[in-house]
């Protein structure tokens, strides 16, 4: 039995979609522990593309329990249409569990999200206007509404009156908006409350029959390490904490449950929105990389920015998370090109910086510290070994394996499954195996 936690390792993206539904296969149970619909895994089975943005990956796997816990934020609307696409695709969802105590989404937090962004003018954080910082603001403030109560009509109706018409104040006074009819709102939600009713549950109480039963239970997080709001690069943050801490809080469990951390990096980084990015490629070199990794977004379709790996910022992900392994995703993308460079340190105001930096003005005069090596110029899509691979290719994973002192345990090397070399089984393979012993990579393996 294995309770495993996967995280980005850079600044969301990474592709944790995929690896979530490979480990999903060994999984009992999938838990989604933060964030909303402004996140966004693509999983690709047989050709086939799936776009989830709630529900978590494993529901591909018709008996793996999916639970979205209480630390999400929940847009009904978005929730149902997923679970319509789903149904018409002949995958079913009936092993699907909400948390009653996950909070909801309204259309005034939408609409906040969306004026306070553009009042920001220049100095806009980047957000995808779909009401997650609102959303996690009134639970902050304790003026919340909980899936608990969308369950209780009676109650939804007082709540929703004095909210909306709290909101409209707002939306009139300090944006200039149209305000909202709070009979319309309340309407609307008991209408999502009755298809979602089946579904929510006291998620914790679920989570701990399934520790008591020793199942393997992942625990799944949206965007990545540099986006959480305690440890990432602040303010150009998201709402919440995809770090590994962050799954005991929002799936409500204890730490000591927790067997393994997977932190998932792509072989380049990329990042989406506003912030400070040290090894961004603007012109022609972002651009294929963009390009060769169709880097737009699955849940607003924006370009990403590209650039090269950030060992910085992985160790930096490796300490705030505890990380045991990597699994490294996207190395294809790398195959047409002559040589790659990877920022080994930052160059702060003259002086040499190996420590990712917590104040935003200091991150932002970084320059990197590049070390390049060879490229292989030759495809990696069909490689399904490390013995497959192009001998620098091997070279340039074991070189990140050495500057983030953690062991890589998965390659991708493309979106389908079977487009992937699997160095350690996460789940049922030992914890810190020979991939890395002593501070060096094996000859052998990365």
């Amino acid at each position: 039995m294995a309770n495993v936690v996967v995280i980005g390792a850079q600044w969301g993206d990474e592709g944790k979609g995929k690896i979530t539904d490979l480990l999903s296969k060994s999984a009992d149970m999938v838990v989604r522990y933060q964030g909303g619909v402004n996140a966004g895994h693509t999983v690709v089975v047989q050709g086939q593309t799936f776009k989830l943005h709630l529900i978590p990956s494993g529901i591909l796997y018709p008996s793996t329990e999916c639970i979205i816990g209480s630390g999400t934020v929940i847009d009904p609307r978005v929730l149902l249409q997923e679970l319509d696409q789903l149904a018409e695709l002949g995958i079913s969802t009936a092993n699907l569990l909400i948390s009653e105590t996950a909070h909801v989404t309204m259309p005034y937090h939408r609409l906040i999200d969306q004026a306070s962004e553009e009042q920001r003018g220049s100095h806009k954080i980047g957000t995808t206007g779909r009401g997650i910082g609102p959303t996690y603001a009134d639970k902050s403030e304790r003026t919340g509404i909980r899936m608990i109560d969308l369950m209780d009509p009676d109650g939804l109706r007082k709540q929703l009156t004095w909210a909306v018409q709290h909101k409209n104040v707002i939306l009139e006074k300090l944006y200039g908006l149209s305000p909202l009819d709070p009979n319309a709102v309340i309407e609307e939600y008991l209408g999502y409350a009755e298809r979602l009713r089946h579904h929510v549950v006291d998620s914790s109480l679920r989570i701990a029959d399934a520790v008591q039963q020793r199942r393997n239970i992942l625990f799944e997080g949206a965007q990545g390490t540099l986006l959480d709001l305690d440890h990432g690069t602040y303010p150009y943050v998201t709402s919440s904490n995809p770090v590994a801490g962050g799954a005991c809080v929002g799936a409500g469990v204890g730490p000591t449950i927790i067997d393994r951390v997977i932190g998932v990096a792509k072989a380049y980084t990329t990042r989406v929105g506003e912030g400070p990015f040290p090894t961004e490629l603007n012109g022609e070199l972002g651009d294929l990389l963009c390009d060769r990794g169709a880097e737009f977004g699955t849940t607003t379709g924006r370009r990403r920015r590209c650039g090269w790996f950030d060992a910085v910022i992985g160790r930096y992900a490796v300490r705030i998370n505890g990380l045991d392994c990597l699994a490294i995703t996207k190395l294809d993308v790398l195959d047409e090109l002559e040589e790659v460079s990877v920022c080994v340190a930052y160059e702060i105001d003259g002086q040499q910086c190996r420590d990712f930096p917590s104040h935003a003005r200091r991150f932002a005069r970084c320059q990197p510290i590049y070390k390049t090596v060879p490229g292989w110029k030759r495809s990696t899509a069909d490689c399904r070994t490390l013995a497959d691979l192009p001998r620098q290719a091997l070279d340039y994973l074991k070189f990140l394996a050495e500057l983030m002192e953690v062991p890589i345990a998965i390659v991708s090397l493309g979106a389908s499954r079977d487009q992937t070399i699997i160095v350690e089984d996460p789940i049922h393979g030992p914890k810190r195996a020979l991939l890395y012993t002593n501070g060096t990579v094996s000859a052998a393996d990365l």
